[in-house]
Parts: C-alpha cells; sequence; structure tokens
C-alpha cells in the first residue's frame, strides 16, 4: 500500500501548490497581522485532496502513471488560474494552456495513431491453412454445452450456497484439452464468511460424454473477493505502473496447481491503443506475484496473451489497412473481424502440436453480405498472427453464413450453432460448428463446405461428422486430399468384399482387400467402381489417412480398363 499513499500525498500536494493563490494570501496575512495562513490552507487542501486521489486510484484500480493525471491537471490548473492574481494567474494561466494541449493531444490520439496500430498489428500472410489430421479430435466441444454441465455437477463443490462458477476458458493440461472454470464467491458478505473458494472444475474438451471433475485447492486472490483479495487489485498494488488490458484468466499446471495471469502491455501512444508485452502471474493460495515477457512465460501458460487483447489486435488489422478515416467513410480494403467467438469474439482452437491458437473469421463491411474476406490465427503464447486469404478463386462463407444454414437446417427442432470453426478437411474450406438445443445441450456437429455450401454433414461426435462430411465431398465431386501428413500411396490385390450405397446420384463403393484393409470411392469421381465385385483384382491410389476406410483417389479394375 505504500506506493499508492506516496504517490496520492505526491498528487494532492502538487495540486494544492497549483490551486492555493500563494500571492493573495500572503498579502491577506500580512494586512490582517496574524500568523501566516498560508500553511494551514496548504495543509488543509493536501488533507482533503489526498484521500480522495487515493480513493479514485484505489477503486478504479488504474495505472498510476503521472500521465493518468491528465484531466486533473486540466480542473486543477483552470481552478488554480482563476483564483490567482498578477504576475502569479499569468504563469498558472500558462499552466492552464499547457494541460489543454495534453488533454487535447490524448482525446485525438485515435485519430493520428491508426498506421502505428496497424503496424503493431500487421500479420503474415498465407493462402490455407494446412490439412486437419483426421486421426485427431478437435477440441470442439462448446463451452455453453460445457458450463451447463459444470453447474449440474456443482454439488461437488462444499458449502455450495456461498459460490458460483467463474469464468470458462481451455487450455492443455497434460497433453489433454480441458475446460477450466474456478468457483467464485456469489457476493461480498459470502466472500467475509468465505475468505476462499475451495477449488475450480475440469472438463474434457473433446469428449461430449466426459462428466466435469471438481479439483480442490484454496484460493484467497480471487476475481469475485473484495478488497485487498481482489486478484486485479492485488496485482496493481504489485505493478502500480503496468498497462493492462483483459480479465484475469486461470491457468493450471499439469500437477494441477492453479494459477492467475494477466496480460500487461504498453500504449501505442498517448494512453491509447495496446500492445502485448508479458503477463503477471499470480498464485491465488499466498498471493506470491511474478512478471514474465512473453517469451519467459512458463511453459504451461497456454494464453499468455488474453483473448481481449487478441480481439483489439484483429480490430487494429482489419479496420486501419488505410488510416482512421479510411475505416470511418471510405472503407477502401477495410474487413471486420467476426463477433462469433466465444471468448471476446475470438475463439481458441489447438494444433496438431498442441499449441493454442485464437481464430477469427473477417467478414465485409458491407451490410447484408455474408461473404469471408479471410481469417486469422493468433499464438496465445506469443501473439504473433498470420492472415489467410483462403482459395483467391473461390468465395469463402463467413462463420455468420455457416450460423444460418445450421438455422435454417433445424429449424423445426430451434437448434443453433455455437462457435464455428474453420478448418481444412480433405483440402476443402469447411466451417465445424457444434449444434446445441434451446437449453443449451449439445446435439450434433455440423460441418459445411465454405465454398460450397450445399455440401455438408453432421455426426453425433466430430469424427462421426468428418466421416460423413468425406463422403459428402465424394458425391459433390470435391477432391479429396486427406490429412496434413497423409501421404499418397498405390496398392494392387484381390477384393474380398464390396458394398454399395446409393447417394444421391452417385454410388459409394466400399471393399476390402486380401491386405485386410478397407477402402471407400465414389463413383462421381471413378464412374466403373459400380462394376467392382468379389474376386476383382484392382491397382489402387489412395491417402494413407490411418482411418478405417481409407479414401481413394484412382483406381484400375483389372479387365475394364
Amino acid at each position: 500500500m505504500g506506493n499508492i499513499f506516496l504517490f496520492s500525498l505526491i498528487v494532492g500536494l502538487a495540486s494544492a501548490l497549483v490551486l492555493i493563490p500563494i500571492s493573495k494570501n500572503k498579502k491577506a496575512s500580512k494586512k490582517e497581522g496574524t500568523q501566516p495562513q498560508l500553511k494551514t490552507i496548504l495543509i488543509g487542501t493536501v488533507i482533503l485532496l489526498v484521500p480522495a486521489v487515493l480513493a479514485f486510484y484505489y477503486i478504479s484500480n488504474l495505472d498510476r502513471n503521472f500521465t493518468s493525471l491528465w484531466v486533473l491537471m486540466i480542473l486543477v490548473t483552470a481552478a488554480g488560474a482563476l483564483f490567482a492574481t498578477g504576475k502569479e494567474r499569468m504563469i498558472k494561466t500558462v499552466l492552464f494552456i499547457g494541460s489543454l494541449i495534453v488533454g487535447a493531444y490524448f482525446l485525438t490520439a485515435f485519430l493520428f495513431n491508426a498506421d502505428d496500430k496497424y503496424e503493431h498489428a500487421k500479420m503474415e500472410e498465407k493462402v490455407e491453412i494446412e490439412a486437419f489430421d483426421e486421426k485427431e479430435t478437435p477440441a470442439s466441444v462448446p463451452p455453453q454445452f460445457a458450463r451447463n454441465k459444470m453447474k449440474k455437477a456443482f454439488g461437488q463443490v462444499p458449502n455450495t450456497s456461498y459460490y458460483e462458477l467463474g469464468n470458462l476458458q481451455i487450455q492443455k493440461v497434460n497433453g489433454e484439452y480441458v475446460y477450466i472454470a474456478p468457483v467464485e464467491f456469489s457476493g461480498f458478505f459470502k466472500w467475509w464468511n468465505g475468505d476462499k473458494t475451495p477449488g475450480y472444475f475440469t472438463l474434457s474438451a473433446t469428449d461430449s460424454s466426459a462428466n466435469p471433475k471438481f479439483i480442490k485447492e484454496d484460493m484467497v486472490y480471487t476475481p469475485s473477493a473484495y478488497f485487498n483479495k481482489n486478484i486485479e487489485r492485488h496485482i496493481r498494488m504489485q505493478y502500480p505502473n503496468h498497462i493492462f488490458y483483459g480479465d484475469a484468466q486461470l491457468e493450471v499446471n499439469d500437477e494441477g496447481k492453479p494459477y492467475y495471469i494477466r496480460t500487461y502491455g504498453e500504449f501505442v501512444s498517448a494512453r491509447n491503443g495496446f500492445t502485448v508485452k508479458g503477463i503477471v502471474l499470480v498464485n491465488p493460495k499466498n498471493g506470491d506475484t511474478k512478471s514474465y515477457t512473453l517469451a519467459d512465460a512458463p511453459e504451461f501458460i497456454d494464453g499468455a496473451v488474453s483473448p481481449e487483447a487478441v480481439s483489439l489486435q484483429n480490430s487494429y488489422f482489419g479496420n486501419y489497412v488505410q488510416g482512421f478515416w479510411n475505416s470511418k467513410f471510405g472503407k477502401s480494403d477495410v474487413k471486420l473481424p467476426s463477433d462469433e467467438g466465444t471468448e471476446a469474439n475470438v475463439s481458441p482452437i489447438f494444433d496438431e502440436n498442441g499449441d493454442m491458437y485464437y481464430f477469427t473469421d473477417f467478414t465485409s463491411p458491407k451490410e447484408g453480405v455474408d461473404s469471408m474476406l479471410g481469417y486469422s490465427l493468433t499464438n496465445s503464447r506469443t501473439g504473433e498472427a498470420t492472415y489467410y486469404t483462403g482459395n483467391l478463386e473461390e468465395s469463402y462463407m463467413d462463420s455468420r453464413g455457416a450460423l444460418d444454414i445450421i438455422e435454417k437446417k433445424f429449424i423445426e427442432k430451434k437448434w443453433d450453432g455455437e462457435m464455428p470453426v474453420l478448418y481444412n478437411f480433405y483440402g476443402e474450406a469447411s466451417w465445424l460448428t457444434p449444434v446445441l438445443d434451446s437449453n443449451g445441450f449439445l446435439q450434433n456437429y455440423f460441418i459445411v463446405s465454405a465454398a460450397n455450401p450445399e455440401i455438408s454433414a453432421y455426426g453425433n461426435t466430430p469424427n462421426d461428422a468428418i466421416k460423413k462430411y468425406k463422403t459428402a465431398l465424394q458425391r459433390g465431386g470435391s477432391t479429396v486430399d486427406g490429412s496434413s501428413d497423409a501421404e499418397e500411396k498405390q496398392i494392387s490385390g484381390t477384393v474380398v468384399r464390396v458394398y454399395k450405397e446409393k447417394s444421391g446420384d452417385y454410388t459409394i463403393v466400399s471393399f476390402l482387400l486380401d491386405n485386410k484393409k478397407s477402402y471407400i470411392v465414389s463413383s462421381e469421381n471413378t464412374p466403373l467402381a459400380i462394376y467392382l465385385k468379389e474376386g476383382d483384382k484392382v491397382n489402387v491410389h489412395y491417402m494413407a489417412t490411418g482411418e478405417a476406410f481409407l479414401p481413394v483417389k484412382e483406381m484400375v479394375i483389372e479387365g475394364l480398363e
């Protein structure tokens, strides 16, 4: 607390010296022949100002840099110039004019630093993300569904009436993708009586049938605590000059020990804009804090860059490509980041290496257009971002368009999509979206092609939906390119079993070779496949995806060449 007292004392004393008309009080004291009044007035003014400044900064948690005083500086210098006389008034008038110039600089900075913001947010550009490895399971359990399950398991918490479920976030713990949600106090008096929260919930982010687990870990410094036990105030007391952006988030290490982190950085210019520099990490049990740069953050931290900061950077990148005024009027080359994300308008996803990224798609500022202009992935530990233009020869549907298709598909059941994320399935840019009923319970997973919305499929699990989507792609005439690490292979053999299924205008042929492996092919791509029968000798070019039914790219039936 020492720092805030000293800061308030310095501000109070400086303000008092500007406010009090020194020359006028000296003349009054000489005329009256009394003890000098200046010292008394000065002390009285300081006594009034210091508690007011201290209360403001304590309650607001504002950074205690002197640039944060610019509004107070204008008010104090204006009052000081008004009360003063003679040369003192001239001096304080100059101070007032100077404070107005500083205030105008701070107020109008957003008009002039748009180019700097864009440069800070500029992304590397690529065409398309790598194809998804279908042997993996995407972290696609929607947060609303996860939250509902945790609430239903709240009976595991001791003294349940004291608490409520805190903010949900996804991360990797011991190689598994899980949702983490702290137990928080449900009000001031509950905090007063409880003093500490009992732990947090964890739930699989890939298995919708999994049940939440309550982990007992006492936490004293939390977002729902009050006074100096409030986590954000505790961090501010330890780092009074840091510039923070985004809420404090709970992160759990591989041993299950919880920590709160908060992202800090610096203004782009004049207390406007934000760029990320690092995190402050807090042990919620004893309050121990430590600051790290992004490069030095502990390995178990997945979300070192807050989703709020990523969303802000996306806004800079999309809006300020040609400056501030263009973002308001001409809007040339402007692309608006989507607001369909699950955390501050972005959606956390994981790549094949287990690294977390924030996904956002960008759309046109023109109303009524659901065409996607591109999408971005921002590394949640480093803040490095890549913008993907997509195949420029095709027009991609944005996330809002994917949600509209789901709404129309299940209009009678009143089901809606949540958390649409763009993947590259078999070489096709595709939206994967969990579908929930009106009560927030998961019903299925829906996949639709971003370039060809008429191609879609849904299943009970993400992998089930992916398999059905592959069939839909083959039926629709698309080329199935396989996963990111699948290589094309060739094999000759004898057909042992054949199964044919009519799908629209085409036939899906599944067959088993004498090497005990199964393959699948569409008559759309290989018309002669409809004549395939047991005992035929075939030469097959397929993708080694590791799936139960390997996708065939080309097939020659001996005798039917």
